[in-house]
């Protein structure tokens, strides 16, 4: 029996996962999304395309698919740039609110080893919640005021949240909700949608020419993208979460950008994290 080359493997799963997930047609009322056969079909496109790459590895982005940059960022990683936002992540959390209660009262496990739970479908709102927005629901729930859900002190705490995960593969969960199933299906027209002056999508980058070069940046495969959130960026100078690299992303393409924890952007967060359910948290992460 013949064995299949890596670069048919890949044309086959390149195949399956366009037919399953580019299809712009309107689903007809007796069809019946299916998000974990996406999902499946997702994740067989990336392990096609790159099949050197361990599974566990995806969520470090291009220093998973790029020897070269993978040198660099172990270099860097003696000392990690993040370290300033998980000292003051963690003299935040451990801070009680006026009110004497704390961050970990306010969640699953006292906050420890959740963070590849969220996003997650709120029943009682019909609405995603991603991890910046439990936060802030949490601040304002006990008396204190809503923090920047992209960058400083937000950034910090979600950086303590992610560290506490690490190991720890997505599992995120969309329960039986018609509601919940309407918010991956816009995560993922979202994902496929031409936006901006210059027409791209999500997709334009992050899925065929993920591991090639576009203005001196390796692009990262959309497949365990969010994995490495809250990030520090080189270009930024400072700790970003995945709201502030969304709308950066927007800003790239130029596409106007949309309101910080805009329901467009926390269903795009869903679609992402679900299609990445299995690859390991590895945040707080860097990235050029």
């Amino acid at each position: 029996m013949i064995k299949p080359s890596p670069r048919d493997r890949f044309a086959l799963a390149r195949y399956v996962v366009c037919a399953l997930l580019l299809a712009t047609a309107p689903a007809k009322a007796e069809d019946k999304t299916d998000p974990e056969t996406e999902r499946k079909a997702f994740q067989a496109f990336f392990f096609a395309k790159f099949p050197k790459v361990p599974k566990e590895e995806f969520g470090n982005g291009p220093y998973a698919v790029n020897e070269p940059m993978r040198k660099q960022w172990k270099e860097m990683m003696e000392f990690p740039p993040y370290e300033f936002a998980l000292d003051e992540g963690h003299a935040e959390w451990d801070k009680p609110f006026a009110n004497g209660k704390h961050y970990a009262d306010c969640f699953d496990n006292k906050g420890q080893s959740v963070r590849q739970t969220y996003p997650r479908f709120i029943a009682a709102t019909g609405q995603v919640e991603t991890l910046e927005g439990a936060i802030n629901r949490c601040r304002v729930e006990n008396g204190e005021k809503p923090l920047d859900p992209m960058t400083g002190l937000m950034a910090s705490l979600a950086a303590v949240m992610s560290e506490s995960s690490r190991g720890k593969p997505f599992a995120i969960v969309i329960p039986d909700d018609p509601r919940a199933l309407a918010a991956y299906e816009r995560g993922k027209e979202f994902f496929y949608s031409r936006k901006g002056q210059l027409g791209v999508s999500c997709a334009s980058c992050h899925m065929s020419p993920a591991g090639e070069r576009m203005r001196g940046d390796i692009l990262a495969p959309a497949l365990g993208i969010l994995a490495a959130m809250p990030i520090y960026r080189s270009d930024w100078g400072s700790m970003g979460t995945s709201i502030r690299r969304l709308s950066t992303c927007s800003f790239m393409v130029r596409a106007q950008p949309l309101k910080a924890d805009d329901e467009e952007y926390r269903d795009l967060e869903y679609f992402l994290s679900y299609m990445s359910n299995g690859i390991p948290i590895v945040g707080p992460g860097t990235r050029p």
